[in-house]
C-alpha cells in the first residue's frame, strides 16, 4: 500500500479518496508514530499531505528521518514538498506573497511525474503550462543537493522538484483537487512508480452491497432511527441502512423552523411513497429558537443547533426503543471540524464537531469517509431519484449559517424567501447542473437605498454560487449577468426590509463556500 502521512491539510483524506479511484490501497497515518502505525504492512510508496504549519516552527509536526531511507518512493505535497526540502539540505522561508487558489504551472523539466496517459501508449508529457490550485504562504528558496528543479508558477519559483535516482518527488500544488489540471495524471504516475497499475474503480452495485453488509453487522437485530433532512447525504444514508435492517429503521424528520421552502412536503413525498418507509415528523421549531437566541458567533450557532438535535433525537429514540442513530456524515464535514490530530478547525459541524460528549445514542455512518461525488452515485445505484441525488446541498444547521448574527424569525423568513426567489430564478441558468450549490445570505449589514422617492435603510442579500466536485476546493461561479440582475431586482421588489443585493466572487481558499 502506499502510506499517506498525515500533517493537517483539510485535503489530506483527498489524497487516500484519489488513490481509492484507480484502486491504490492507503493507509492515513501521523508523522510522529509513523513507524509504530506501519509495522506489519508491505509499504510500496510514501506520500506526504500538506498541513497549516511551518516547517521551521519549532511546533510543526515531524517524521523520523529513518522514512527516507526505506528506498520506497516519496511525494511531498505542499507542506510535504517544504518538508522534504527542509529536512534534505534545502531552504523554506516564508513567501513575499501567499499563493491561494489558481495558478500555471511551467514545467521546466520532462520527470515520469509528469507523463500522459495516451490511447497508443505513446511517450508523451503534461503540456508546458497547466493549472494548478496552490494553499500556502512558506516557499522553497534552494533546493537539497540532487534535487532538480522541474515546475514553477508566477509567485513561486521552487513549485516542483525531483531527485529521480532516489524517485522523492515535490510539488507545491494540490494535486489531490479537481481544479488542478493533471492532478490525478500525477497521482498515477506516482502509483505507477510504486508497482501499482492504477485503473479507474466504478461505484456499481458491489460496491454498495458491502457498504449494506457492514452496516448490518454493526447493527444485527437492534432499533435503529436516522435523522433525516431530506437533502442528499442524509437520503442515502437512511436508504442504506433501511436496506441493511428494513423495518428496525425508523426514520426522523425535525422541522427546527430553519429548513428551505417546501421541504418537509418533498420529504414525505419520495421516501413514503417510493420506498414503504415509516417516517416520523417532529415539529421543533420553538426549541431551536430558544436555544439560539442571543448567540451571534458561528462555531456557537452549529454546537447549539447540534445540542438541541440530539436532544430531540434522543427523546423520539427513547419513545421507540432505538440504540442506534444514522448521520448523513461525509468526509468533508469531518475535516473542517478538525479530522485529524494536526489539522486546524474550520467549522464545527453540528453532526461531528457540535455532538454533546455525553449522548446516549451510537453513532451509524455509512458515508463517513465518501464525497458527495460519490454519496450521489451511491444513491444512483440504490435508485434513488434524481431530484434528490442532485440536490444542492444544504447545511445541517439550515438557514441559522446563512444568517449573518443572531438567529430570528424575521431574519429567517428574509432569508428563506431570498433563496427561493434564486432557487426559482436559477432554472433558466443552461449551466445549473455545473454548480455545485447556489443560495441566498442574510449579511447582517444594512445600507441607504431608495424606494420610489424616498430614502430606505435596509439588508443587504449576498448571493453564493459555487462550481465544484466534492467541496474541497471550489470556483465562484460565472453566472449571465441577465440572470443575476433578475435575482436582484426580484429580491428587492419582493422583500420589503431588502434594499441590496451583492455577488460574492471568492474562491475556495480562501473562502469556506456556505458563509458561517
Amino acid at each position: 500500500m502506499i502510506i499517506i502521512v498525515d500533517f493537517g491539510s483539510q485535503s489530506t483524506h483527498l489524497i487516500s479518496r484519489r488513490l481509492r479511484e484507480i484502486s491504490v490501497p492507503s493507509k492515513l497515518v501521523e508523522p510522529e508514530t509513523f513507524f509504530e502505525q506501519t509495522a506489519g504492512e508491505t509499504i510500496d510508496g510514501i506520500i506526504l499531505s500538506g498541513g497549516p504549519q511551518s516547517v521551521y516552527d519549532d511546533a510543526s509536526p515531524r517524521i523520523d528521518a529513518k522514512v527516507f531511507e526505506l528506498g520506497k518512493p516519496v511525494l511531498g505535497i505542499c507542506y510535504g514538498l517544504q518538508y522534504l526540502a527542509h529536512n534534505l539540505g534545502g531552504k523554506v522561508e516564508p513567501g513575499k506573497h501567499k499563493e491561494m487558489g489558481p495558478a500555471t504551472l511551467t514545467i521546466l523539466q520532462q520527470s515520469p511525474l509528469f507523463l500522459l496517459d495516451t490511447p497508443d501508449g505513446s511517450e508523451e508529457y503534461i503540456t508546458a503550462k497547466s493549472a494548478v490550485w496552490m494553499s500556502h504562504g512558506d516557499q522553497v528558496t534552494s533546493l537539497p543537493e540532487g534535487f532538480t528543479h522541474i515546475g514553477k508558477t508566477e509567485t513561486t519559483d521552487l513549485a516542483a522538484f525531483a531527485n529521480e535516482a532516489r524517485r522523492i518527488y515535490g510539488v507545491q500544488f494540490h494535486p489531490e483537487l479537481v481544479h488542478t489540471q493533471f492532478g490525478m495524471q500525477i497521482l498515477k504516475n506516482f502509483a505507477r512508480m510504486c508497482g501499482f497499475d492504477a485503473t479507474d474503480r466504478v461505484i456499481d452495485r458491489e460496491f454498495v452491497e458491502q457498504i449494506v453488509a457492514d452496516i448490518k453487522d454493526s447493527i444485527g437485530g437492534k432499533k435503529v432511527i436516522s435523522a433525516l433532512s431530506g437533502g442528499v447525504d442524509s437520503s442515502i444514508a437512511t436508504l442504506l441502512v433501511h436496506e441493511a435492517v428494513g423495518d428496525n429503521l425508523t426514520a426522523v424528520y425535525i422541522d427546527s423552523g430553519l429548513m428551505r421552502e417546501g421541504e418537509t412536503e418533498t420529504l414525505e413525498r419520495v421516501f413514503a411513497e417510493n420506498y414503504k418507509m415509516t417516517i416520523n415528523v417532529v415539529h421543533a421549531k420553538d426549541e431551536f429558537l430558544a436555544a439560539l437566541k442571543g448567540v451571534t458567533d458561528p462555531e456557537e450557532k452549529r454546537k447549539a443547533i447540534g445540542r438541541t438535535f440530539i436532544k430531540v433525537l434522543d427523546r423520539e429514540a427513547q419513545a421507540l426503543g432505538a440504540e442506534f442513530l444514522v448521520q448523513g456524515t461525509i468526509w468533508p464535514d469531518v475535516i473542517e471540524s478538525a479530522g485529524s490530530k494536526h489539522s486546524s478547525i474550520i467549522k464545527s459541524h453540528h453532526n461531528v464537531g457540535g455532538l454533546p460528549k455525553d449522548m446516549k445514542l451510537i453513532l451509524v455512518e455509512p458515508i463517513r469517509n465518501y464525497y458527495k461525488d460519490e454519496v450521489r452515485a451511491i444513491g444512483g445505484v440504490l435508485g434513488l431519484p434524481r431530484e434528490i441525488t442532485h440536490r444542492k446541498p444544504f447545511p445541517g444547521p439550515g438557514l441559522a449559517v446563512r444568517i449573518v448574527g443572531e438567529v430570528t424569525q424575521e431574519k429567517i423568513d428574509i432569508v428563506r424567501k431570498a433563496d427561493s426567489i434564486v432557487q426559482q430564478e436559477i432554472e433558466a441558468y443552461d449551466g445549473k447542473d455545473a454548480l455545485w450549490q447556489i443560495f441566498a445570505v442574510l449579511t447582517g449589514v444594512k445600507s441607504t437605498g431608495v424606494g420610489g422617492d424616498y430614502r430606505s435603510y435596509g439588508e443587504c442579500i449576498a448571493i453564493r454560487a459555487v462550481e465544484s466536485t466534492d467541496a474541497m476546493s471550489a470556483h465562484w461561479a460565472r453566472i449571465p449577468y441577465d440572470i443575476l440582475g433578475k435575482i436582484s431586482t426580484r429580491i428587492t421588489n419582493e422583500i420589503q426590509a431588502v434594499n441590496r443585493v451583492v455577488y460574492d466572487i471568492t474562491d475556495k481558499p480562501p473562502g469556506t463556500i456556505e458563509w458561517e
